[in-house]
């Protein structure tokens, strides 16, 4: 597991000429659960697309991710609505990271995705199209994809958003597990009670920290 803190050294980034993060420095614990706070454009998404490798910085460094690729939950409404593969199909691809998309899935590979299946409260959904569920059920996949990859980083951009009451607590459980087991996981949000579960908070305004460290001291600084 990714147990070392990863620190964030006056990261600048964006896309297309066009800055969104801004010398960005902030150090999040390994092996806990960190919140990103921050209204809409504060660069929350940003900052997760750099820590996942998929936004590469115009300057700045990230140190202490580990070795394994990041696993990364986006929100589930940049899922394609009519994309025509199963839930258990779906859940396998979080096994690609470490079996290619070449080689033969092994007896081991089936049991982590059913575990993680189970984990989400999804196995009865298993055979099930992704395209047929709902938001709430699309994004525990989504989740229990990311929880198969075993990463020691998991980043999460606004998982809970739009969602009904039972999915938030299972992604929240999820979170907290992950948390607990010693994944370093960081996860975007809006909501106050998601941050004040996490251990420690960055708070993010116009593509600059504001605020870091205890989420209590964090949300008085918000307000």
């Amino acid at each position: 597991m990714c147990t070392a803190d990863v620190e964030i050294t006056e990261i600048t980034a964006g896309y297309q000429g066009n800055r969104v993060l801004h010398e960005v420095t902030a150090t999040l614990p390994g092996g806990r659960v960190t919140a990103l706070m921050g209204p809409n454009g504060s660069g929350k998404s940003t900052l997760l697309a750099v820590l996942g490798g998929i936004v590469a910085p115009i300057a700045g460094s990230v140190s202490g991710t580990g070795g394994s690729r990041p696993a990364l939950v986006v929100q589930q409404q940049a899922i394609p609505a009519t994309l025509p593969i199963s839930v258990r199909e779906t859940v396998t691809m979080g096994r690609w990271a470490h079996r290619g998309l070449w080689r033969r899935i092994t007896r081991i590979d089936r049991a982590i995705v059913a575990d993680c299946l189970a984990r989400m409260d999804i196995a009865d959904l298993a055979e099930r199209r992704l395209d047929t569920l709902s938001g709430g059920q699309r994004q525990r996949v989504l989740l229990a994809r990311a929880l198969a990859q075993q990463s020691g980083l998991l980043l999460l951009d606004e998982p809970c958003t739009g969602l009904d009451a039972a999915a938030r607590a299972a992604i929240g459980a999820a979170i907290r597990e992950a948390g607990d087991a010693g994944v370093t996981v960081v996860h975007a949000t809006h909501d106050r009670a998601d941050v004040r579960d996490a251990d420690h908070c960055v708070l993010l305004r116009d593509g600059r920290v504001i605020e870091q460290g205890e989420p209590r001291i964090v949300l008085a600084a918000a307000a």
